[in-house]
C-alpha cells in the first residue's frame, strides 16, 4: 500500500507564453509519518526522437510531511528554447511531473502540451527561423496519464516486498487473466450441453429402431395368421 496517495493536480496558469513559468497545485495525502522529504521533479521532454533533449525544469524536497492532506504550489520556468530541436519547438510534446521517496519514483502524471504560434498568418505560414516570442503553450490538463509504482517505504522489507510494478498494468493483466477464465468456463458449459444434446439423441434413435422393430414384428404375426386363415 502506498503511504503518499496523490490526490489532484491543478494547472494554474493554462494557455500561456511559452516562456512563461510553469505552476501547478498539487494535492496529496500522507498515511503515515515520513522520516525523509518527498522529492518532486518536472521534466519537459524537448524531442520524442531522443533523451538528451529532455529538460528538468525544476527539482523541490517538500517535507518535513505531516499526516493528513497536504496542498503546494509547484513552480518551475521554462524550457531553454535553444536546448529543443528547432523542427520540435511548435509541435506537440509532453511534461512529467514526478515524486519520489528515497530517490524511488512512486507517481508519474505526464501531460501532453500543444505549442504553436499565437496568430493564424504564422500558423498557416510558419517562418523559417522559429520566432520564441510567438508560440503559445497549452497543456491538456483534462487528460493526464497517472502511473504509479511500488516502492519500499520507511517500515518495509525490501526482500520480502514485492518489486517494482506498474499498478496499471497489474489491473490489467488481472481484468485478462478474468476474462480467460470466463471464456474457459463457457466453452466447458458449451461441451457438456453438446455431449447432453448427442446423447439425447443417440436414446432417440434407440427409441426408434425399437418401434421399427415392433412394428414389423407385428405385421408378420398379422400375415402369419391370414396364411393359416386360407
Amino acid at each position: 500500500m502506498s503511504i503518499v496517495s496523490l490526490l489532484g493536480i491543478n494547472v494554474l496558469n493554462n494557455p500561456a507564453r511559452f516562456t512563461d513559468p510553469y505552476q501547478f497545485e498539487i494535492t496529496f495525502e500522507c498515511l503515515e509519518p515520513l522520516k525523509e522529504d518527498l522529492e518532486w521533479k518536472l521534466t519537459y521532454v524537448g524531442s520524442s526522437r531522443s533523451l538528451e533533449h529532455d529538460q528538468e525544469l525544476d527539482s523541490i524536497l517538500v517535507g518535513p510531511v505531516p499526516v493528513g492532506v497536504n496542498k503546494f504550489i509547484l513552480t518551475a520556468d521554462a524550457p531553454s528554447p535553444e536546448l529543443i530541436p528547432a523542427s520540435e519547438l511548435v509541435s506537440v510534446t509532453v511534461i512529467l511531473l514526478s515524486c519520489s521517496y528515497r530517490e524511488r519514483e512512486f507517481v508519474r502524471v505526464g501531460y501532453y502540451v500543444n505549442n504553436e504560434y499565437d496568430s493564424e498568418e504564422l500558423r498557416e505560414n510558419p517562418p523559417s527561423k522559429v520566432q520564441v516570442e510567438h508560440i503559445v503553450r497549452n497543456i491538456l490538463a483534462e487528460k493526464p496519464r497517472v502511473t504509479r509504482f511500488n516502492i519500499v517505504w520507511d517500515n518495509e522489507e525490501e526482500e520480502e516486498y514485492p518489486p517494482e510494478e506498474l499498478e496499471e498494468e497489474e489491473e490489467d493483466d488481472k481484468e485478462t487473466v478474468g476474462d480467460e477464465d470466463e471464456e474457459d468456463e463457457d466453452e466447458e458449459v458449451e461441451d457438456e450441453e453438446d455431449e447432453e444434446e448427442a446423447d439425447e439423441e443417440a436414446e432417440e434413435a434407440e427409441e426408434v429402431e425399437e418401434v421399427d422393430e415392433v412394428e414389423e414384428a407385428d405385421e408378420a404375426d398379422e400375415e402369419q395368421e391370414k396364411k393359416e386363415t386360407r
